[in-house]
Formats: C-alpha cells, structure tokens, sequence
C-alpha cells in the first residue's frame, strides 16, 4: 500500500511539474514590435527606427497606377521613433520624423531634371497592426504632402501633391514596409506637374540601433 502512495505522489509531482513548465512560456507575452526574431526582444518605447529602400528597387511617383511615367527616386530612406509597443497581437505607434528622398530622374518630356523631392507637414503617426498592416495618418487637421521640384525648359516648377493617408504592408521575411500605388492629388503646380502622383516605395530592412525589426 505504502510503495501504491509513493508511486502515485511521485506521478501528481511530476504532472505538477511539467504543467508548470508549460504554463511559463506562455504567460510571458511578447510585443507587437521585437528584435532578434519574431517573439524576440521588445522594441523600447523611445527607440528610432530607420529603413532605406530594399536593395536594387527605387522610389518612385508615377502619373498612373499601371505606367512608368514620371519621378524616380534611387535612394529614401525614413526615420521614425516608437511611441507605443503593446503586447501582441496589437498596433504599435511611431512618429514619422523624417522621409528622404535623393538621386532623382524623371522621363517626363520637358523635364530636365528633378532639384528634390520632399515630405512636409512632418511628424505623422505610424500604426504598425499584428496583421501585417502598416497606416500613415498626418496631425488631425493637416494632410500628407510632397513637393517635387523640377528643372524644366520653361526654368523651376514646383509640384505639391497631397493626400490624406498612406497603406502600406509588412513582412519578416525581409523585415520590409512596402507601399504600392498610394494615389496623391496635385493642389498646385504648372502643366509639367502630373494631376496624380502614385507612391510606390519598399524599404528593408527596418533595423532598431542596427537590429532587424519584426512585426508579431
């Protein structure tokens, strides 16, 4: 009888055990914004994330969504600080504090060159969702807006195109923001000025100090 009890003591010890091994992990949530893998390290709220342009792409504002006709941009690269990293799935916040666009050409006839490319109205706010999504809102009240200024055979032109928000998507796979299409009206600028611009951009990898960003 005596050696029955031990047995079966022995046996609820150990299912303790292996169940309180189990429940570790688990009760250890991570965040929506890690380093180090997905489910790594959590991103510190206050930390700076930059992103250039994926290797062998460009950035560019096309007159439509199917052409090829307009501004590209062979190097960006966005700089923006984390506000919010909460528990996963969520939507971690960043301040948008800088976009930068240089090494510019454009094919439209006319243009000679493009002098720059530009992001006003700076910061806006950045929501990165555990569903791979990634939304650019500007400060309520204002717009996002770009200025292209270009050289002409009629001297300076100055374009500025606006819209009210940006979509773009998320990926590990290469720690990637990709933004494709985002239309944007012009509001002012010469006939040289395309009446709508579209946004595509990839930017890899999101790095933090150095460290490649993930999304969970």
């Amino acid at each position: 009888m005596r050696t029955r009890t031990l047995i079966a003591l022995a046996g609820t010890a150990t299912a303790t055990a292996l169940a309180l091994v189990s429940a570790g992990p688990a009760s250890a949530a991570g965040t929506v914004l890690t380093t180090g893998g997905a489910g790594g390290t959590a991103v510190a709220v206050g930390d700076t994330l930059t992103a250039p342009l994926a290797s062998g792409t460009s950035a560019t504002f096309y007159s439509s969504s199917t052409g090829t006709s307009g501004v590209k941009c062979g190097t960006s690269q966005f700089t923006a600080k984390v506000t919010a990293n909460p528990t996963a799935p969520g939507t971690a916040t960043e301040s948008l504090t800088g976009q930068t666009f240089s090494g510019c050409t454009s094919n439209v006839i006319g243009v000679l060159g493009v002098n720059s490319v530009t992001i006003d109205n700076l910061p806006y706010t950045a929501a990165a969702s555990s569903s791979g999504t990634l939304t650019v809102t500007p400060p309520s009240g204002s717009v996002i807006q770009s200025t292209v200024k270009l050289s002409t055979l009629l001297g300076s032109v100055t374009c500025v195109y606006r819209g009210p928000s940006l979509s773009g998507t998320t990926a590990n796979a290469d720690n990637s923001i990709t933004f494709t299409n985002q239309q944007f009206t012009k509001t002012s600028g010469s006939s040289l000025c395309f009446s709508t611009a579209y946004f595509s951009a990839k930017y890899a990898p999101v790095t933090d100090g150095g460290a490649s960003v993930y999304v969970n």
